[in-house]
This record gives C-alpha cells, sequence and structure tokens, in this order.
C-alpha cells in the first residue's frame, strides 16, 4: 500500500483538454471516488495513474516515486476495467494468476497467491471455471481478484459495478468496499452513479469539463456543495430562479417573496434539497417561508414519496416526504402548503 498524488495532471487532444491541471493527495489506505457526468475527464484520469494515457502535463507520484512515465506493468497498480476484461479462453485460477506470471513469479507462490485471493473473493472452488459459466457478479469478482492478487500499492476501479443488475450493484458494492477497508488499500473508482460513491467514498471528488469542482466528504459535498453544478449532481435539489433583492431576500421567477441566507444582491437560483422542505393541508407555521401550492405529481419510490408542488406558472417544488402510517400524503390536483427554513435553501448567484 502506498499515498498517491496527483499534481498538475492535464491531458489535450490538440485544442481540447480531457482534463485540466488536477490535483489531488490520496493518504495511504483511502477510498477515493471520481464522480462525474460521462466525458468530464474521470477516467482519463484514472488512466493517466495506470499508466494507460501519457499525461500532456503534470505527474503521478505512488509511495512518493515518480511514476508518470513508467509503464503500467512497471507501477504496480491493480486496476479493474468497466468489462472486466477477463480471458474468455482461461479459466478463473488462470485469469488470476496472469499478472503473477507476467512478474516471474514461482509456481508454487502463484498457486498459493491465487488460492489465498480466490478466498478473499469468496470464489473456492470456481478456479477451474472459464468466465462464461459465472454470473455477472461472480465475474466482478474474478477481475477483482486478479487485480488484488499481485498486492498492489493501489487499487483502481473503473465503474466496477455499471454491467450488474441494481440488486447485485447494492450487495457487490458493499462486499468491495469492506474487502478494501480489511485490506487497508488505496483505492481510486470512477463512477457516475452518486448513490455508488456516497457509500462508498472516504472522500468524493466531483470532476465537470475535465476539472475538479470539489473534493469532500459526501456530507461536505451534500451540506455545502461549492457551486450549483455540485450542488445538482450530488444528491437531489430544486432549483429556483430569481433575484436576489438584498440579504435574506429572494424573489423568484414567478414572483415568490422568500426568504434565504448568503448570497449577494443580483440574479441566482435558490436550491432546496426535497427532504429539506415540508408538506401540509394548511399553511406551516414556524417556518420563514410557508406558500400554497397545488400538487402536480406524486412518486411513490417505497419508503419514501415525492410531491412535486406547483407554486407559480413559473415554480415548481419536489418535497420528500416518509411513507408511514397515519401521515399525510397528498393527491394529484389537491391544494397544499410547503413550507421551509431559510437556511434549509442555498443561494447561487449566477
Amino acid at each position: 500500500m502506498a499515498d498517491l498524488a496527483l499534481n498538475g495532471l492535464s491531458k489535450h487532444y490538440g485544442d481540447f483538454y480531457a482534463v485540466r491541471d488536477v490535483s489531488l493527495a490520496i493518504a495511504d489506505g483511502e477510498f477515493l471516488v471520481l464522480l462525474g457526468p460521462s466525458g468530464c475527464g474521470k477516467t482519463t484520469t484514472l488512466r493517466m495513474v495506470a499508466g494507460f494515457i501519457e499525461p500532456s502535463a503534470g505527474e503521478v507520484r505512488l509511495g512518493g516515486q515518480d511514476v508518470t512515465l513508467l509503464p503500467p506493468w512497471k507501477r504496480n497498480a491493480g486496476m479493474v476495467f468497466q468489462s472486466y476484461a477477463l480471458f474468455p479462453h482461461m479459466t478463473v485460477a488462470q485469469n488470476v494468476a496472469f499478472g503473477l506470471e507476467m512478474r516471474k513469479l514461482g509456481r508454487v507462490d502463484i498457486d498459493q497467491r491465487v488460492e489465498e485471493t480466490l478466498a478473499l473473493v469468496r470464489l473456492d472452488g470456481f478456479g477451474g471455471r472459464l468466465p462464461r459459466q459465472l454470473s455477472g457478479g461472480q465475474q466482478q469478482r474474478v477481475a477483482l481478484a486478479r487485480a488484488l492478487a499481485i498486492r498492489p500499492d493501489v487499487l483502481l476501479l473503473d465503474e466496477p459495478l455499471s454491467n450488474l443488475d441494481a440488486k447485485l450493484r447494492q450487495e457487490v458494492r458493499i462486499e468491495i468496499r469492506e474487502l478494501q477497508r480489511q485490506l487497508g488499500l488505496t483505492t481510486v473508482m470512477v463512477t457516475h452513479d452518486q448513490e455508488e460513491a456516497l457509500t462508498m467514498a472516504d472522500r468524493l471528488v466531483v470532476m465537470n469539463e475535465g476539472a475538479v469542482r470539489q473534493v469532500g466528504t459526501q456530507r461536505d459535498l451534500y451540506e455545502r456543495p461549492a457551486d450549483r453544478f455540485v450542488a445538482g449532481f450530488v444528491g437531489r435539489t430544486t432549483f429556483l430562479g430569481g433575484t436576489v433583492k438584498a440579504p435574506g431576500r429572494f424573489r423568484s421567477d414567478g414572483g415568490l417573496a422568500l426568504a434565504c441566507t448568503g448570497g449577494r444582491p443580483g440574479r441566482a437560483v435558490l436550491s432546496l434539497r426535497p427532504e429539506r422542505a415540508m408538506v401540509g393541508r394548511a399553511a406551516l407555521s414556524g417556518l420563514d417561508n410557508s406558500l400554497p401550492g397545488t400538487v402536480e405529481f406524486v412518486s411513490y419510490l417505497g419508503a419514501l414519496i415525492d410531491i412535486h408542488v406547483r407554486l407559480s406558472p413559473k415554480d415548481r417544488l419536489v418535497v420528500q416526504i416518509a411513507n408511514r402510517d397515519g401521515g399525510f400524503t397528498p393527491e394529484v390536483g389537491q391544494p397544499v402548503h410547503v413550507g421551509w427554513p431559510a437556511s434549509a435553501g442555498q443561494i447561487f448567484n449566477e
């Protein structure tokens, strides 16, 4: 295991920058997740760390050593690809042994390491099977075992769960996280799935258009997003466009006069998380904002229910409530009141 540092890492193709000036410090044993939409530069960043893409500028340091120009096989980095990239003609054991054979280990050591690693990922007894004889989750574990068998200094995961169904994804991401903690492995994972990122990471790095927008814990990014992009990408939020008229006063484009905190006078958006607002049959007392509206849509999510409320021709708000017996659940077309404290919203000036 080792710490990992990216210093001013960039990659451009002509005038197009896929990654621009990324600097990150990942501690020994930390699980860092690169999160962002498709094309934001997160996979390019990971592949530069792995050695599959040569940076246009900057450096990669692993355990204090500059590995920027080293080929992948000299970096001692284990990588799990989105497609798993298993050799279809090789057995599970042969797939796991491949990296060890490339490192010229002896046969006895290879066999022992393969057996230990397959046990680690709960695939004892599967060594003789071919990849096509395994489920998607089992193939994913084989790919993980192959990466772990070389005892890497850093583990790199490129969308490792994207080919699994929703239920299996939930199970496997917990398994990967527990295994990472057990081994104390420095790990960097790429994903566009915010639920995966929030579940697995010690820290998150939100990227967009090749640049880092914010780095922090789940709570940092959810409670204190640095800008509108982060607020919209991490978790769910409603944006109301309008203008900050004076400190603490926001007027929406639909004419709503709202109490707020932060921001400077001028054009802005007010961001409000769905669970921070409340809904009731009548005006809600004790809140800085209480507004009448009409329910336009109700989305049943099992444990939670989303209520979409029209507040004005230009303003619609989503309120999320718990699904419990005896609770108030409005219906489409029903008049309601929604409310929230001024501190629940966040202002982003445009």
